[in-house]
Formats: C-alpha cells, structure tokens, sequence
C-alpha cells in the first residue's frame, strides 16, 4: 500500500483554508457559508481527519473513517468537530486561533490483514476492531512518538478501550491504511 497521493497543492491549500475559515467563523458567531465544489476531486468520498494542534500539542483531533460525505463538506464537519465537539479537550476559542494549526489527513481504504509484518511504521495507520469496540491511530502518531510496530498495535488496542495486547487475540481484527498528510505550516499559512 503505497502513500496517498489524490490531491494537487491547491486542493491542500484550500482545504487547509477552509477547514480555519469554518471553525474561524464558528468562533466568532459570524454566519458560515459553504463555498461551491472547489474541484471535481473534492466531491469524492475519503475517509478524512482533521487534527488541530496548539504549540506543537494535541488540541483536537476528529474524523472519518471511511467515505461518507464528499471530502470537501467532510472536511468541513470534522474541522467543526475537532474544535468543538472533542470531548478530550474545552471548544476552541477566539482567543486561541491564532495559536492553532490545521493539520489534514486523507486516508485510503481500509485493509484487513493477517500478519503484523504487512504494517509498515511511517506510511500505514491502525484501525483495531473486537467485538464492540474499534480505535485508531493516525500513520504520523506512531512516528511523532518514535514507536516501534509492536507499540503502536498496544496504543491502538488501548485506544479502542481494550487490553494493550488484544492485537494477538485471533478475533482482533486489525486494518490498515494509508494516508496524505497536509497541513498549514507545510504551505507557511496561518490566516485568520
């Protein structure tokens, strides 16, 4: 499974923009107005994350998994989502923005695998799933934490509220996939 690679500069660019102008908007009680289809690519369905970091620290992080929504109006929600409705962390505020960073993630299909050895630490992301309960890990977490393949399974399993070993239990299903990592200091943006 290869990285991802869908979208041009400018549909990063202005995802990156529009992810800011709607929590922006949000923050400061102004009405929001979804702009048209800025590309044909952007009416696809991806499975999308939308991470917000503040001085180099986790702030919010919220998406889909899979397609559902067209990328563009997805982007959209999970913006919203992330600054707003992550119960790990208090909604973002105006006072705030301009210490925030948008960070996007456009993820692949997800893909069932047998052994451990397919997961590749850098380019794949963990999806672990058992019964009723399911958690995921970003393909940049495990390399921002300098984790080995082994530790990254237990963090997921965590993540998903099941013992840090559950990824051997023959019942464990585990996934991967891939994504493409954009955000605004790749492109020196930060306008509010």
């Amino acid at each position: 499974m290869p990285p991802l690679t869908i979208l041009s500069e400018a549909e990063k660019k202005f995802l990156l923009q529009l992810a800011r102008d709607v929590i922006s908007t949000m923050v400061k009680n102004e009405n929001y107005e979804s702009p048209e289809f800025y590309s044909e690519t952007l009416k696809k369905e991806f499975g999308v994350f939308v991470t917000l970091h503040k001085n180099g620290e986790l702030r919010g992080c919220i998406g889909y998994v899979e397609g559902i929504r067209p990328l563009q109006t997805a982007v959209e929600d999970m913006a919203l989502s992330a600054a707003f409705k992550d119960p790990r962390f208090p909604a973002v505020t105006a006072e705030e923005l301009n210490a925030i960073e948008v960070e996007i993630s456009i993820l692949s299909p997800l893909q069932e695998i047998r052994d451990i050895k397919e997961i590749e630490v850098g380019t794949h992301g963990l999806l672990i799933e058992k019964d009723y309960f399911r958690g995921l890990l970003l393909p940049q977490v495990a390399v921002e934490h300098h984790w080995d393949k082994e530790t990254f399974l237990k963090y997921t399993c965590s993540k998903a509220g099941l013992p840090s070993d559950a990824w051997k239990d023959a019942s464990t299903k585990i996934k991967i996939f891939s994504a493409e990592i954009f955000s605004e200091s790749d492109y020196h943006l930060r306008i509010v």
